[in-house]
């Protein structure tokens, strides 16, 4: 995203605590690199915010995995850090906050099709710890201060930070890798997807938003022709990298997370947002990606790119605490 924002003319600083500093993927003079806070996101104070026109909150536990790691640290990163920091920028006169939430909001919505309207059935500590920023954060929206709830698709695509444990990812990592792809479900499950550019892209469109439009709005971020059952998405990496075929993992059964979401409000609220991939395309860049850097099976499972492994590692050699701070 930063490289897009800067592009359209604006100043950017980075907050993050640097946990995947060593998990980049390719060349790191690929990362642009800005002005940066090093620092955990339960630790900052109003002066990190003053002076900024918007937040974009992307930082915390990433997936169900790593939320499932130590739930009460994910419900003290994922929501009440997020809810302070959304405190502290109304104090500190930040007019925008976006807050990227996500689909798996909707959880266990099944075969039906589901909006912004519809219920949310959060299953993971992750999911939940979404629901109560967005409920929490809400309550903050007024003529001063616009909250807004991007809930993005599950997101594919080749980045510096490319993340292994996304559906699409991790197809294609198993194709290259050994020829096989390797479902770790049955494959019947729904699944929205967007390229990570593409999300990057509908970050803009809210910021450049009038407050009117989008103000305490959520949004799903996609578009309602990418749902995929996970089975679908393995026989378009199938297509894909050649010679490969589907291998299911020992005791595959159905994933309980399944949503087919409709993303056609974001499409009339922010008619100056335009995704520009589909599935093939993503799935195409990143085996060229993999061909180019190359890539091994027990670099993406393994402690090198798998965020839960690595954060796994980092506290086994001492570097983390138990809190998953850095330790002296």
């Amino acid at each position: 995203m930063v490289p897009l924002l800067i592009a359209e003319g604006h100043q950017v600083v980075g907050l993050d605590s640097d946990l995947y500093a060593q998990c980049t993927f390719g060349e790191e003079t690929r990362i642009q690199k800005i002005p940066e806070l090093k620092k955990d996101i339960r630790d900052v104070e109003a002066r990190d915010v003053e002076g900024f026109d918007a937040v974009i909150h992307l930082a915390g536990l990433s997936n169900d995995p790593l939320g499932n790691l130590n739930p009460k640290l994910t419900y003290e990163i994922n929501h009440a850090a997020s809810l302070r920091l959304a405190q502290l920028a109304k104090v500190a006169g930040v007019k925008r906050y976006i807050f990227s939430s996500s689909c798996s909001n909707y959880g266990a919505a099944g075969q039906d099709w589901v909006d912004e309207e519809s219920e949310l059935k959060p299953l993971t500590p992750y999911g939940r710890a979404k629901v109560l920023v967005e409920e929490d954060v809400r309550q903050l929206g007024d003529s001063d201060f616009c909250p807004v709830f991007p809930r993005n698709a599950t997101v594919y695509g080749v980045s510096p930070r490319l993340r292994f444990d996304l559906v699409l990812n991790n197809l294609v990592a198993w194709a290259f890798a050994t020829g096989k792809v390797h479902l770790k479900s049955d494959g019947t499950a729904w699944r929205p997807l967007i390229h990570v550019k593409d999300i990057a892209r509908a970050l803009i469109a809210i910021l450049n938003a009038p407050a009117e439009r989008v103000c305490n709005q959520a949004l799903n971020i996609g578009t309602t022709e990418e749902n995929y059952r996970v089975r679908e998405l393995a026989d378009i990496v199938i297509d894909t990298v050649p010679g490969s075929r589907v291998e299911f993992a020992e005791g595959a059964s159905a994933d309980q997370r399944s949503y087919r979401v409709n993303c056609d409000k974001v499409l009339r609220t922010l008619p100056e947002f335009k995704p520009e991939w589909n599935v093939r395309l993503g799935a195409k860049e990143l085996y060229d990606a993999f061909r180019k850097y190359g890539l091994h099976l027990e670099e993406f499972e393994g402690p090198r790119y798998k965020r839960v492994a690595h954060i796994k590692k980092m506290m086994e050699v001492g570097r983390l605490d138990e809190t998953l701070r850095w330790k002296k």
